[in-house]
């Protein structure tokens, strides 16, 4: 927690003596050989420990109160300073943005040089100055961390990656899965898969991990619209109209969403979030898109519910291709564009079967994190809470490195060849005032469950319209309000 120091003369006496002490930031070994062994259970007794959703719970998120170094514990302080200028550094809402400067945890996971600059950091500076990030700070547990008391067998518990090749899951595999190995003693093992190596397309992946077929995986909110349409409250695309924007919605509902996707896995865990804050969407095509009649019959290939009506709402024609297939599809003349982020266009090399990237339509992409309701429970007491904190690392770690992705990518994009078209202001102005309100918000809230479709009307004009000015009226149609938030 933080806490006011007492006497300032006590207070240089303590930094001097707890930073020359400062636990050193945790080496980042090598990623090793990918495994697809299956997932050992452990022979613990079982546990139940709280969700993250209850950890995480905050009635009405605000923007953290700004402090000085006098505000903040002089163990965090410490704990900050001793990670400052690489992989894991944070933030303690002191001003000094600076402190989280330095390399990104591997190659192309920062900026142009790898790096996490100053500047990408000041211009989300909402992100670190918002309460949600102090909450996990406080989540992550830096100045007492949980000691291991775990002493038996390894436990391996193989995640499941949305796509090994694309930057989130690279970050997972450079820092959250090597922290975890390294702070248990190698006594909880992280194997990473993928949804392409499993053979499986992604709608049924809160089922996989419902059953366990999936121990813990990655889950996008557009991929499981069809199991659980409220998932889609936060990627409503055309109504968030910036990140900024986007980030207070996260906040507003996150919770709830929460705990959604935990009844929707029968007491799944959501451990933590695959934060992209440079997650903006772009349409890859073979031809340009300079009007709007040019999206006209279009086959654009889609990756959820809310992106349909998006898509459908410009005139073109949405249809879902899971990822892996759609470089196949646009060089066979089946799309004529493909809809992702820049860095996963990019991985995925789609340059080579396209001529345009237009965009963009913002995104700030928060995919999550769930753990099988058995495994967990299979879990030490210890290995739970480690996770915990180290899941609350990891979402600070992506909320440091992801300012950048944007950018960068889209000239990487352009290198390998690709010319970039900026939406037109008579696009943007279509998607605010046609697409948003007559087809993505009144789409989803036809796909919401008749006996939850009140509520979810409630849950947006209680939380999201004020932030938004769009209102929900009761047949699903929309209005313009005041935005007061």
């Amino acid at each position: 927690m933080l806490k006011p120091l007492l006497l300032g003369g006590v207070l240089i006496l303590l930094l001097a003596l707890v930073v020359a002490c400062g636990e050193a930031a945790t080496p980042v070994p090598t990623e090793p050989p990918p495994t697809a062994a299956p997932t050992a259970a452990p022979t613990a007794a079982p546990t139940v420990a709280p969700t993250a959703t209850e950890a995480a719970m905050q009635e009405e998120p605000t923007e953290a109160p700004a402090m000085t170094d006098s505000d903040v514990d002089p163990d965090l302080l410490a704990a900050a300073e001793a990670r400052a200028g690489g992989p894991g550094a944070f933030y303690l809402g002191d001003g000094d943005y600076g402190r989280m400067v330095g390399p990104a945890p591997a190659e192309g996971l920062g900026d142009a040089d790898d790096m996490v600059n100053l500047a990408g950091l000041e211009r989300e500076s909402y992100l670190f100055d918002s309460q949600y990030y102090m909450d996990l700070v406080e989540k992550a547990n830096f100045t007492n961390p949980t000691e291991m008391t775990y002493d038996g067998e390894p436990i391996e518990i193989q995640f499941a990656c949305i796509n090994r090749t694309v930057a989130p899951c690279e970050l997972w595999a450079n820092f959250f899965k090597p922290q975890v190995e390294a702070r248990t003693n190698g006594k909880v093992l992280v194997p990473i898969t993928s949804f392409p190596e499993l053979g499986i397309a992604g709608p049924d992946s809160l089922e996989q991990v419902t059953n366990g077929t999936l121990p813990w995986a990655e889950i996008t909110s557009g991929y499981v619209s069809g199991h659980m349409p409220e998932a889609e409250l936060a990627i409503m695309y055309g109504v968030y109209p910036d990140h900024e924007v986007e980030f207070k919605v996260t906040q507003a509902i996150g919770p709830e969403l929460d705990r959604l996707f935990e009844e929707n896995t029968e007491g799944g865990i959501v451990l933590t979030h695959m934060w992209v804050s440079g997650g903006d969407q772009f349409f890859f095509c073979k031809e340009g898109i300079a009007e709007l009649s040019d999206f006209e019959g279009r086959k654009v290939r889609s990756h959820g519910s809310a992106l349909s009506d998006w898509i459908n709402g410009f005139g073109a024609d949405a249809q879902f291709v899971a990822f892996a297939e759609v470089y196949t599809a646009l060089e066979r003349g089946i799309l004529d564009c493909g809809v992702t982020v820049a860095f996963a266009a990019h991985a995925q090399r789609w340059y080579e079967v396209t001529d345009y990237m237009v965009g963009p339509l913002s995104s700030q992409l928060l995919n999550t994190v769930i753990v099988n309701r058995d495994v967990w429970d299979g879990l030490p007491p210890d290995i739970q809470q480690i996770l915990l904190e180290e899941g609350a690392r990891h979402e600070l770690e992506a909320m440091r490195v992801t300012p950048a992705w944007n950018e960068v990518w889209i000239q990487r994009n352009i290198d390998a060849g690709l010319e970039y078209q900026e939406f037109s202001d008579a696009l943007m102005d279509h998607m605010r005032n046609v697409v948003a309100t007559q087809h993505v918000v009144p789409g989803f809230i036809s796909r919401q469950d008749e006996d939850n479709r009140d509520n979810i009307i409630a849950l947006f004009n209680e939380k999201i319209a004020p932030i938004v000015g769009l209102k929900v009226l009761p047949d699903g149609t929309t209005e313009r309000v005041p935005i007061t938030q």
